[in-house]
């Protein structure tokens, strides 16, 4: 039985892993990508989807400016193991997000993706029209929902980055960690 709970720590790997499989290296190549690239979801609004154990779906959601001014969320990548596919998962973490994103107060969710697909969650290009994202995408596939009404009025400009940046790696401890293990691994050898 497939259960959605938020993401945690102990999920990053498997999350990763599941991204590569559902999206290849092209991920990284997306615009999307460019507003979630060195920050953190928004808080509260990451989730994965398990079955006994196993992670077979993920959906995270994002600060973002949609436009000068004007906060919203990104949701995405939203993924779902091959082997999982066609049995509702996508559905359920999408309706999940949207759930705790309306519950915890935001006014609306951005979103690059298919809009048929979308469209049974709310999600329509008409709201966006005002808005441009910054680098390659497809206009038709610029999709949003209001979870207040009226929270994209007259949103205007470009889709910009913004929550909490993710904490920098302290390369000196992991160079010193690098080490300590080559050293260990020396010593073994000998």
């Amino acid at each position: 039985m497939v259960t959605i709970r938020a993401e945690c720590v102990s999920d990053a790997a498997g999350r990763e892993t599941l991204l590569d499989t559902a999206y290849g290296p092209a991920r990284f190549t997306k615009t999307s990508e460019r507003l979630r690239e060195g920050r953190l979801p928004a808080e509260q609004l990451a989730f994965v989807a398990v079955d006994q154990g196993r992670l077979v779906g993920t959906v995270r959601l994002w600060h973002v400016w949609a436009g000068p001014g004007r906060r919203a969320l990104l949701l995405g990548p939203l993924a779902v193991h091959p082997e999982f596919r066609n049995r509702g998962i996508g559905s359920m973490l999408v309706r999940h997000a949207i759930s705790a994103a309306r519950r915890l107060g935001h006014g609306a969710v951005l979103l690059v993706g298919d809009a048929p697909y979308y469209a049974r969650f709310g999600f329509a290009a008409d709201l966006t029209a005002g808005l441009w994202m910054p680098g390659r995408y497809e206009r038709d596939r610029l999709l949003a929902l209001e979870l207040r009404p009226g929270a994209l009025d007259g949103a205007r400009g470009l889709i910009g980055a913004a929550g909490a940046l993710a904490p920098m790696p302290d390369l000196n401890a992991l160079v010193a960690a690098d080490r300590g293990s080559h050293r260990r691994v020396m010593r073994r050898a000998a």
